[in-house]
């Protein structure tokens, strides 16, 4: 995925062509030669140090031409002093021609011919393999071999440091990367600069530095520049690539992307209304909860301070999403996300189910899919989490309804028919419901009976100005406003999960943003993983 061009390591294979300064500023070019030995080595490695003067000797040949390419300039200097090498050494202190070679051990020796095809190659050191190449190739050398040991290990390429490797495939010629670049000033500070060009959500983030963002694509095998959608509000395209830069920003770990990514395309369909949820003065923001395996593997916390501080997982999936909406689709506050006061769910919201605690279906088995799915949903909240505080209910009648009159403050004690609210039920609360046998949908149920009351009262008056219009009361029969009325429009816009410590009975809840196709539609999306 999205690999910068390799030869495959077989004879016949055509190597790359390249061009190398010496220690004089010499170019030496391949191919150009009707037979070249390339050979790889760096100052570091006894075995290099051993087999300089077989390449010294390599270089007297009459039978090819040998370019010798040191991995560090500094190196290269002290190999021609501490072995009296009249040879010239190629300066890829870049590694760039090592990096395009795929040279993972060094000594690493290549013959090729006139064409650059591959036909011979020697790693590390075998006697018997070296003496057979120089008979084979270089038979006008005179070499002792009895001075040399039968065998010798090879080391390391420099190209296989992994902070190393990763700069050299951003710098590629391929590079799966292709945002811009901005380049800072030694003088200047990073992380102000980051907050100076807006990239940031107010607290300090990561520097995606190409070697970071080559590191974060790593997470997933979809191509660099797929397009995964058109994030409003500016309509801009927001690629893996794009998700992945602010994943860094966020502090993700690579194996977070997947669940940015899927979180994305849930926020960006018609459905969600990512336009109206960030625009809106009522000061909606996603929030994300997880189902499935993906749980464990990311290390996603479910369990005590599930909705706070704490969790890498939990903080940065959130904030990278909440950072693609704002470097990506250009919602930033002032602007075209009005949000009144805000709410720390701007930063991030994004915890998962503690599936496993209760008995009941979880969220995403409940939305249709499999147990085994890795799922993300997405809801549009405006507030939260509010505490729900019951220690004294011992049967599932009067916890529930402690929920419901709870939840019944949403927006308004008086605002009824109005957003999704989402129900997060602690372990000992799960306790005292499923003694009593008490499924979420007997929860549900529950909910909407005790918040229903008649029309009548959901009238404005001198107490509070907030409800139905007096005037339009006014013109309605008595059977209208004696019409019970439940606090959610359906008992599907309630949506409950298990999630915290398994002391304490405080459940949460969180409170909606306008629901239904005039508002926000709850969005699933299955994780690719």
């Amino acid at each position: 995925r999205d690999r910068p061009p390799r030869f495959i390591n077989v004879a016949g294979s055509i190597l790359p062509a390249f061009a190398l300064e010496d220690m004089t500023g010499q170019q030496h070019a391949f191919p150009e030669a009707e037979r070249t030995v390339v050979c790889f080595i760096k100052e570091d490695c006894p075995t290099c140090n051993l087999v300089m003067p077989l390449l010294e000797a390599a270089n007297s040949s009459t039978k090819a031409i040998t370019l010798t390419a040191g991995q560090t300039a500094e190196g290269n200097a002290t190999l021609i002093e501490r072995h009296g090498l009249t040879m010239p050494l190629l300066d890829d202190s870049t590694l760039k021609v090592s990096f395009a070679y795929d040279v993972e051990t060094v000594p690493l020796v290549v013959l090729a011919d006139a064409d650059g095809k591959e036909l011979d190659r020697l790693v590390g050191f075998d006697r018997k393999e070296w003496s057979g190449f120089f008979d084979k190739h270089l038979s006008d050398t005179q070499i002792d071999w009895d001075d040399y040991p039968e065998w010798r290990p090879g080391c390391g390429s420099l190209t296989q440091d992994p902070v190393i490797a990763d700069r050299l495939r951003a710098e590629a010629e391929n590079s799966p990367l292709r945002a811009r670049k901005i380049e800072i000033a030694p003088s200047d500070d990073v992380h102000e600069f980051m907050f100076d060009q807006g990239f940031s959500d107010g607290l300090p983030v990561v520097p995606p530095t190409p070697e970071r963002v080559i590191r974060m694509l790593e997470g997933t095998s979809r191509d660099s520049q797929e397009l995964v959608a058109t994030m409003p509000p500016n309509m801009a395209p927001a690629t893996i690539e794009k998700i992945a830069v602010n994943a860094v920003l966020a502090g993700c770990r690579p194996e977070y992307l997947p669940v940015v990514i899927a979180a994305i395309e849930a926020i960006c369909t018609d459905e969600f209304n990512c336009h109206g949820v960030f625009a809106t003065t009522m000061g909606a923001s996603p929030v994300m909860i997880i189902n499935g395996p993906i749980r464990e593997r990311i290390g996603l916390n479910v369990r005590m301070s599930a909705l706070g501080q704490g969790s890498r997982a939990n903080a940065t999936i959130g904030r990278a999403v909440r950072l693609a909406v704002r470097n990506i689709g250009g919602a930033e506050p002032g602007g075209t996300e009005r949000s009144t006061l805000g709410s720390p769910m701007k930063f991030t919201m994004c915890f998962g189910e503690w599936e496993e605690r209760s008995s009941w279906d979880p969220l995403h088995v409940e939305r249709g899919f499999d147990k085994n799915d890795s799922v993300v949903t997405v809801f549009a909240m405006s507030s939260g989490p509010t505490l729900i505080v019951d220690q004294n209910s011992r049967s599932a009648p009067q916890l529930a309804g402690s929920f419901g009159l709870s939840m019944e403050s949403a927006h308004h004690v008086r605002a009824h028919n109005g957003g999704d609210g989402i129900l997060v039920v602690c372990p000992e609360h799960v306790d005292t419901l499923e003694r009593d046998g008490y499924t979420k949908a007997d929860i549900r149920r529950r909910i909407q009976e005790v918040t229903t009351v008649p029309l009548k009262d959901l009238v404005a008056d001198d107490v509070s100005g907030a409800g139905i219009d007096p005037a339009r009361a006014a013109s309605m029969t008595d059977d209208m406003l004696n019409r019970p009325l439940p606090k959610f429009a359906s008992e599907d816009n309630i949506h409950i999960v298990v999630a915290g410590s398994d002391a304490g009975k405080f459940s949460a809840a969180f409170h909606g943003w306008a629901s239904g196709p005039m508002g926000s539609i709850p969005v699933s999306r299955k994780i690719e993983v």
